[in-house]
């Protein structure tokens, strides 16, 4: 594998899938924003970031997630209706986007198929 980020997409009816594999950091921050920005100015509204092969977390790739979720998430329904969802968290990644809190405004789920079914 190479070092960094990388991103392959999916799609899944209305709803986009960026499959992560690798560290998401200061480097990955950046190709993260770049590919969602292109797949928002696309016309996808409804993301899921797959976080099932994403060695290394770190503040840089949560801010990185928290601008997607903003870029995602339109102000009036901030709180009404989640654009953004997690999935597939390894188990040290899960703990550490609860701690930080992440995980009150953007929901995770086990499953790529529950992250799916929850945009129904």
């Amino acid at each position: 594998m190479k070092d960094g980020l990388q991103i392959t997409k999916s799609v899944e009816g209305k709803v986009t899938i960026l499959h992560l594999t690798g560290a998401l950091d200061a480097v990955g921050e950046e190709a993260v924003l770049a590919f969602a920005r292109d797949v928002y100015d696309a016309g996808s509204r409804f993301l899921i970031l797959d976080l099932a092969n994403v060695s290394i977390l770190t503040s840089a790739g949560m801010r990185a997630m928290h601008k997607v979720f903003k870029m995602f998430t339109p102000r009036e329904e901030m709180y009404k209706v989640h654009h953004v969802k997690l999935c597939r968290a390894p188990q040290a990644l899960y703990q550490s986007l609860g701690v930080t809190g992440f995980l009150q405004n953007i929901p995770s789920y086990e499953s790529l198929q529950e992250a799916i079914a929850s945009f129904s």
